[in-house]
């Protein structure tokens, strides 16, 4: 079990019993998911955010300010002491999986045949293989093979 993110005054969850609605009011908005993947592509001061991503100086300040509070990402001071850091937390490394998915979508629908993307690989160099969700069992399912149990 993870763990769980830290009481944030700022969120007001849209479907309190649904993960995915929490999830959602969490990292939900395109420049906090935009920066999270920066993160793992190795952005760490506020400029390098800035310059791969092109937000507008107060609402980077302001996702940070919330991906930190939120426990997604820690902040600290850089070793020379005049700027800031941030790196991802435990909790923000296990976004991984939601980004390659997203990623992985994008590559199936988000761009036309034969137009150029950007790859994720491996440390070998080797594409990742696609997501398929699985069963306890390992058996692969789809959205036919699944339901939601509602919270008790």
């Amino acid at each position: 079990m993870g763990e769980a993110i830290p009481h944030s005054d700022d969120v007001t969850w849209t479907d309190p019993a649904c993960p995915v609605a929490r999830t959602l009011d969490l990292v939900g908005d395109r420049w906090s998911l935009l920066i999270v993947r920066d993160a793992m592509d190795g952005a760490r001061a506020f400029t390098d955010f800035q310059q791969r991503t092109g937000i507008a100086r107060n609402i980077l300040t302001d996702r940070l300010r919330r991906l930190v509070d939120r426990g997604i990402l820690d902040r600290e001071a850089a070793a020379s002491g005049r700027r800031q850091v941030y790196t991802l937390t435990q909790t923000g490394r296990d976004l991984f999986t939601v980004v390659v998915a997203l990623r992985q979508w994008g590559e199936r629908h988000a761009f036309a045949s034969g137009e150029a993307h950007s790859v994720l690989v491996d440390t070998s160099g080797d594409q990742l293989s696609e997501l398929r969700p699985t069963n306890s069992r390992g058996a692969v399912v789809d959205l036919d093979g699944t339901s939601v149990r509602k919270a008790h």
